[in-house]
């Protein structure tokens, strides 16, 4: 699970969590930084979280959510064990909360690079120290 600024396009937040329950998205939701807007898709447990201060709206469709969407989709092209080429994952959950901390990491710097320097090229990978 994600959460991206939509400002900036950077992750603030993310978790390899065994289950899609509420307990572990609160938690999540309570170390994550405050915002004044929450956007979600429609899936259930949204809807019964505490977003203080911040106001929550769940939308049927992407028109809030695209940023997290896309960094989800950068993910899934970057990282080739949450390919969906099958149902099969990596089951060492340990290496796949290390790839995503060195995504999450080059990511944000590469964002930000972008905002500063927006005609130079700038690719993930170089983001990512030796």
């Amino acid at each position: 699970m994600t959460q991206v600024d939509r400002e900036t396009r950077c992750i603030v937040n993310w978790r390899v969590l065994e289950e899609r329950s509420e307990p572990a998205f609160q938690a999540m939701l309570d170390q994550s930084p405050q915002a004044e807007r929450y956007y979600s898709d429609a899936f259930g447990v949204y809807a019964q979280l505490i977003y203080d201060p911040g106001q929550h709206q769940a939308l049927p469709d992407k028109s809030q959510t695209y940023s997290v969407e896309g960094c989800n989709a950068e993910l899934r092209h970057y990282l080739a064990r949450l390919a969906r080429r099958s149902r099969c994952f990596s089951r060492c959950l340990d290496a796949l909360r290390h790839a995503i901390k060195i995504f999450a990491f080059a990511w944000n710097r590469r964002q930000l690079f972008k905002r500063t320097y927006p005609t130079y090229p700038a690719h993930v990978r170089d983001f990512v120290y030796p």
